[in-house]
């Protein structure tokens, strides 16, 4: 992959999806980029910038920016002929991939999106990981932040990425084109209310914490903020970069309920079945602090048919919104459904 490093230069299979390997592989590239960019340009001090770096630059599975990449490239694919058209027809003038993307507003404004939901999710799980709440010393595989840079380093580090997970949608960065004052005032609608909702969904999920009178409709009520909230905003985020029309939008905030809920499932799954070293977090924190589950509630058979079933919802509101396209239940058509097939093989 080629990235210039003096403009916005985006890899060129970024867009269009050729396969989940590659394309994964390319929006992490990107994301690192940027958040290297990022951090040059907010001048934190030390050691905040360097409990920041930490924690965003773990092994990560980077799926809230998977999900918005994953739903620009599907919109952008399925709405954006004209503009593949341009695009084709600018290199075959020869103003080259610097020139057609330097002003690319749209996929920059993908990236800023990206980055937010990253940075947001990445503070919360700094601030989830404090003694005053889940008290866990390992994380994405690496000590925890309090532990390396000491507890208030970690809160403000928590702190300043949610900060940042806002800035960034207008920030002046180098390599980014210009924000988009209307994409970003949808993108704030859609994002402001999703993270107040993973907070309380947080709260939520503490008051539950040793009840034995928790339902599943209260499990689903917890996890559809805690957890769903900033899976809907990733999805969301990313159609709206891509210009997703109404119905478009619908079909994409259908979808995320049913993965959002889906992947908390698993998480409750994979907490009970699978090692430590898998994990990158400690196996069994769920029933060390006494935290109601899928699992506790149901059972590991019931919550795995109940998480495949969840998945299946999914994969079914993309197919019925881009039906035009012959998807079908193919992985290897589309970015949106290739993530909900791999997220659905995960062990960690």
């Amino acid at each position: 992959m080629s990235v210039s490093s003096t403009s916005s230069v985006a890899p060129v299979n970024f867009i269009p999806f050729h396969n989940t390997e590659q394309f994964h592989h390319e929006v992490r590239a990107q994301l690192s980029q940027d958040i290297e960019v990022l951090f040059a340009y907010a001048e934190l001090p030390s050691p905040l910038l360097d409990a920041c770096r930490y924690v965003m630059t773990g092994t990560g599975k980077l799926v809230r920016p998977l999900l918005v990449a994953s739903a620009f490239s599907s919109t952008y694919s399925h709405n954006d002929s004209d503009n593949a058209t341009h695009h084709k027809n600018s290199m075959a003038n020869g103003d080259g991939l610097e020139t057609l993307l330097e002003n690319d507003s749209d996929y920059d404004m993908c990236r800023r999106a990206a980055l937010a939901v990253e940075l947001l999710h990445t503070y919360s799980l700094v601030h989830d990981d404090l003694p005053c709440m889940d008290d866990d010393e390992l994380r994405r595989g690496q000590p925890t932040a309090h532990i390396v840079f000491e507890e208030a380093t970690a809160l403000l580090a928590g702190d300043v990425l949610q900060t940042l997970a806002f800035e960034v949608l207008t920030a002046e960065m180098p390599t980014f084109a210009p924000f988009d004052s209307a994409i970003t005032s949808q993108l704030f609608a859609i994002f402001a209310p999703r993270a107040r909702r993973m907070v309380s969904g947080q709260m939520l999920d503490l008051n539950a914490e040793a009840r034995n009178d928790i339902t599943q409709d209260d499990l689903e009520a917890i996890h559809r903020d805690k957890t769903g909230a900033l899976i809907e905003a990733a999805m969301l985020m990313g159609g709206i970069c891509a210009g997703a029309t109404a119905p478009q939008r619908m079909a994409l905030q259908e979808c995320a309920q049913h993965i959002g809920l889906a992947f908390q499932v698993q998480d409750d799954i994979l907490d009970v079945t699978t090692s430590t070293d898998t994990l990158g977090k400690p196996a069994g924190s769920d029933e060390k602090l006494d935290k109601s589950t899928y699992v506790k509630l149901m059972g590991v058979e019931q919550a795995t048919s109940y998480a495949q079933s969840l998945f299946n919802d999914g994969r079914a509101a993309i197919n019925r919104e881009f039906s035009d396209r012959e998807l079908g239940d193919s992985k290897d058509n589309d970015a949106l459904i290739a993530l909900i097939e791999w997220l659905w093989a995960r062990k960690k």
